[in-house]
């Protein structure tokens, strides 16, 4: 199994800032454990400094990434504010087919609903499922338990 690992980067930020990153370790950390043998991409992995990047490569990074969500099997995305590229992200994966998990305080929001397969509020609720099967039932094409 291919998982791709979304969430906040620049998010909302006027300046050329990134937001903390240190969530994804422990997001890959959780999905490795419950299935050791699939592979986690996280995007911010090999390229933490993309804050920088010109617009050509800038450009060349996030098709590449897109492009991923569209093959992956899931797309786990940590929202816990509005993000552009995350919903596109998002998007793209499910119309393509592909799983989307969203783990986010957003969920009212209808692009968070429209392109999510499940939406859990934060990380506990999200290791929950996790533990509980549902998210391995999703996968199956079954309905998580109520």
């Amino acid at each position: 199994m291919r998982i791709f690992l979304a969430g906040i980067m620049q998010g909302s930020h006027v300046a050329a800032l990134v937001h903390d990153q240190s969530y994804r370790g422990s997001f890959r950390e959780l999905l490795e454990a419950h299935w050791p043998d699939a592979e986690v991409y996280d995007p911010f992995a090999n390229h933490a400094t993309s804050i920088d990047y010109d617009m050509r490569r800038a450009q060349e990074v996030f098709h590449r990434h897109v492009g991923m969500c569209r093959e992956f099997d899931l797309v786990v995305a940590y929202v816990p504010e509005a993000s552009m590229g995350t919903a596109i992200e998002m998007w793209e994966a499910r119309q393509h087919g592909r799983k989307v998990v969203a783990i986010t305080p957003l969920t009212h929001n209808w692009v968070v609903r429209i392109t999510s397969d499940a939406v859990y509020r934060d990380r506990r609720e999200f290791e929950h499922a996790l533990a509980s099967g549902d998210i391995d039932r999703l996968l199956a094409g079954e309905s998580p338990r109520a």
